[in-house]
């Protein structure tokens, strides 16, 4: 298979020095044709080898189907889809290795379902960077309770990810005078949102405050942010669309673009950076746990 690779790059006159890093996606057929699409965006900013590993029927006879895409459709990348059959369906770090760009960094991204413990993983073994999705599990919140029992450095998650904008957004607002500390925080995003949980851990661990999640409908994500200072709040609020309401005393409210990011941007900001993030440790390690989880009273019928 790499010389096949080698004599379409020739073909096509892709550059093989131009690779940065080999992407591995462990995924299922169900996703595979959207995990792809997304590696590929991302790809644009990070040219990279993309293999994408797709376990089939573990029961049927051993088989490896390989499609390989280089320029045209796979863009700044290499793409690589090996769909494995019967008992080579649980040796995806086997079929990978030999395909692993010779001294560049191992990126491995779970779209989907991810290792209870991606660094002991097989696969995320091998790698600088696991990148896994809270929000795509069955549980977010005990899935980031998981995530955090078995950090390494260079684990990450696009839950995590999400929230970039609204981190720097209020880290803008704080920035400007009176500098006075924050007293206590509360965020409101949804029940079901890993995003909410790591946003109010950041909060609290960086403010050094009492930090309160409210729980709002499940699938509306992050909704407010309010910060309590002695002269007064700052509200941060996106109930919905792509703008948010920013409200600070003695300034008038003020209307700021705070746009949802799509999966394709957060992967491209994650294989930016392949150091330990240690700013989302401390956030999952040590701030969640601190977050009180506050749930809506429901009125009483009549």
């Amino acid at each position: 298979m790499t010389k096949r690779l080698i004599s379409l790059r020739e073909d096509v006159g892709s550059m093989a020095l131009g690779r940065v890093l080999t992407l591995v996606i462990p995924v299922g057929e169900a996703d595979v044709d959207h995990a792809v699409t997304i590696a590929h965006d991302a790809s644009h900013q990070h040219p990279c080898r993309v293999i994408a590993l797709v376990s089939g029927n573990p029961r049927g006879a051993t088989r490896l189907d390989a499609q390989i895409r280089v320029g045209g459709d796979a863009g700044a990348s290499e793409i690589i889809i090996l769909r494995m059959y019967g008992p080579l369906a649980r040796q995806g770090r086997a079929v990978a290795t030999p395909l692993l760009l010779a001294d560049s960094p191992i990126v491995v991204w779970w779209p989907g379902a991810s290792p209870t413990d991606p660094s002991a993983d097989p696969l995320g073994a091998l790698a600088q960077r696991r990148i896994t999705d809270s929000a795509r599990a069955r549980h977010p919140h005990r899935r980031l309770e998981e995530l955090a029992s078995h950090y390494a450095a260079g684990d990450t998650d696009l839950a995590w990810t999400r929230v970039t904008l609204w981190r720097g957004r209020l880290a803008a607002a704080l920035d400007q005078p009176p500098y006075e500390p924050v007293d206590a925080v509360t965020v409101v995003g949804a029940g079901d949102s890993p995003s909410a949980y790591l946003l109010a851990g950041w909060l609290g661990q960086a403010l050094q405050c009492p930090t309160t999640i409210t729980s709002a409908r499940s699938g509306s994500g992050i909704i407010s942010v309010h910060l309590e200072r002695a002269s007064g709040a700052i509200d941060m609020a996106r109930p919905a669309g792509d703008s948010a309401q920013l409200r600070q005393p003695g300034q008038p409210d003020r209307a700021i673009v705070l746009p949802h990011r799509s999966d394709a941007e957060c992967l491209a900001d994650e294989l930016r950076r392949l150091d330990p993030d240690e700013v989302y440790a401390s956030a999952l390690v040590h701030g969640i746990p601190t977050v009180v989880v506050r749930r809506p009273t429901r009125r009483p019928p009549g």
